[in-house]
């Protein structure tokens, strides 16, 4: 059972230590898009390279930190039934949706991903746009990034029922326990 809690606790520090560090890319994406409209439209200037500089790096955050809002609980759900419900259902709801929807969902995606992501590799795949970034096929790799970091989450989540269903929430880290693992905002849930 200490095992168990060891691993939720490696995967979920990998979680928010990717999305802690890749939340700091809203802030070069408002920077950069800001940049690109004045450019535009003070000094009428436009460079294609930096349209698709803040696309990118929008794709790259969303993607990476998928991993981190599932942990924090800040995925958007309808939840009038599993929010005022027992610990111990939200533990075999968890279980039950991890298992049959979110890891087959992480396994279809990286197997259907894969292929595009090696051919993106295999001829350094850039911009389609005439003047636009090399490099398109490091921004696909985090299709790769988000279905691994998600799936993850979802075996943490998964070992986290285990222990409540066994009576030892009393092993999982305080943001963890199903009883102060409140959404962060109120926007968090719906």
């Amino acid at each position: 059972m200490r095992a168990m809690a060891m691993i939720i606790r490696a995967i979920c520090g990998l979680n928010r230590l990717v999305g802690q560090v890749f939340s700091w890319l809203s802030l070069g994406i408002v920077v950069i898009c800001f940049t690109v409209v004045v450019q535009r439209y003070v000094f009428a200037i436009s460079f294609v390279w930096m349209q698709d500089l803040y696309i990118w790096l929008n794709g790259a955050m969303f993607t990476a930190v998928a991993g981190f809002a599932l942990m924090r609980n800040d995925h958007v759900r309808v939840d009038i039934f599993y929010r005022p419900a027992k610990p111990s259902t939200k533990a075999l709801v968890d279980l039950f949706g991890s298992l049959f929807f979110l890891l087959p969902f992480c396994a279809v995606v990286y197997s259907y991903s894969m292929p595009f992501v090696q051919r993106a590799w295999g001829y350094q795949e850039g911009s389609a746009n005439v003047g636009g970034m090399p490099g398109l096929f490091i921004l696909k790799s985090f299709i790769i990034a988000f279905a691994v970091l998600l799936a993850l989450q979802g075996i943490a989540m998964i070992l986290r029922s285990i222990l409540v269903l066994a009576g030892r929430s009393d092993l999982l880290p305080a943001s963890q326990r199903y009883d102060t693992n409140l959404p962060s905002s109120p926007e968090g849930t719906a």
